[in-house]
């Protein structure tokens, strides 16, 4: 998520290969060159993605215990005793697994699909980073940067809806048996609580799994809250603006015309921060500052064929089937 693409055009008239086009770096001094070799290292990622582990278990732990005696999944009452009470019993991290696996499953099978699709087109890209932190879910989710231009509409379409497509084809399985094992009640109100609202796809899947049972009746599983979290990344990510993939997915389809639809998204969500909710408030600044423009491609003139359009459809279905407006709401 939060994937980084540098897209450069070529000199006009020269040749499209990287080492004609823009010739060889130069070489950085060694102090430089081994913070880097470090951090490109998979030893390097794979540090980042087991510290990932261990918060999204500890997270996850919480989910389950908050599951268990019937209060809402998410809050902010994480108290010493809990901690300490896995530091005398580690044990109690398996009831954590469900959650933890599910959401870096989600995680992963997104950053994969930018990463293999980059090795198709022979697109240099790192391994998946993984940031483990401190908040509601254990992490602030997961990114790859792709080194080497993409040159053209059709990479960039692909690189662009492989992960959210990728991701979303395994948030969907979780969440089906997630709705089938959910507890078919309101969890016991607390103060300063979170809930989640429900997009489309889990009003949908709970009213065709559990008749007769209201979604928002629903107490979801850990499986379901981490595929929650998996859908609302999707979202977040297919958002048609900037470098978002949603916005590589539009840039791929729509060329130039893409400014004009980034631009009004920007504006749609100011008001939506102020009465859903305030962080597409601050989503509309982090996209602003990033900016809203799309670089070019090397080859802009090459067109996107029918199955591409259709796949391009299809994302806009998900988007319309994950996106919530009020996804958090403290009660």
């Amino acid at each position: 998520m939060g994937d980084q693409y540098y897209i450069r055009p070529g000199p006009e008239g020269t040749s499209l290969e990287p080492s004609f086009a823009w010739g060889e770096p130069p070489p950085l001094p060694w102090y430089k060159r081994l913070p880097q070799r470090w951090t490109n290292s998979l030893a390097f990622h794979a540090v980042l993605f087991l510290l990932t582990c261990v918060s999204t278990l500890i997270v996850g732990t919480h989910i389950a215990l908050n599951y268990e005696q019937s209060f809402p999944a998410f809050d902010w009452d994480i108290s010493r005793a809990f901690f300490a009470s896995i530091y005398h019993d580690p044990t109690m991290l398996t009831l954590g697994i469900p959650f933890s696996f599910t959401l870096l499953s989600i995680l992963l099978a997104h950053e994969l699909g930018h990463y293999f699709t980059c090795r198709y087109y022979g697109i240099e890209a790192t391994y998946p980073y993984f940031i483990p932190a401190p908040t509601l879910i254990g992490t602030m989710g997961a990114f790859i940067r792709i080194k080497s231009p993409i040159t053209t509409r059709r990479a960039l379409f692909d690189v662009g809806i492989s992960g959210p497509l990728a991701g979303f084809m395994v948030a969907i399985p979780a969440l089906i048996v997630a709705t089938l094992n959910c507890q078919p009640l309101v969890p016991r109100g607390l103060p300063d609580t979170i809930t989640l609202g429900n997009p489309l796809a889990i009003t949908l899947l709970a009213r065709l799994l559990r008749p007769g049972v209201h979604p928002a009746s629903i107490s979801l599983h850990p499986v379901g809250c981490a595929a929650w979290v998996g859908l609302f990344a999707t979202a977040l990510n297919l958002l048609p603006m900037g470098q978002l993939d949603g916005g590589h997915i539009l840039y791929a389809v729509f060329g130039e015309r893409h400014k004009t639809v980034s631009r009004g998204l920007f504006l749609a969500l100011l008001p939506l921060g102020v009465f859903c909710w305030a962080g597409w408030v601050v989503w509309a600044v982090v996209l602003l500052v990033v900016g809203l423009r799309h670089p070019k491609v090397m080859i802009p003139s090459e067109p996107i064929d029918t199955i591409r359009k259709t796949l391009a459809v299809a994302a806009m279905l998900i988007f319309l089937l994950t996106f919530v407006p009020t996804p958090f709401a403290i009660r």
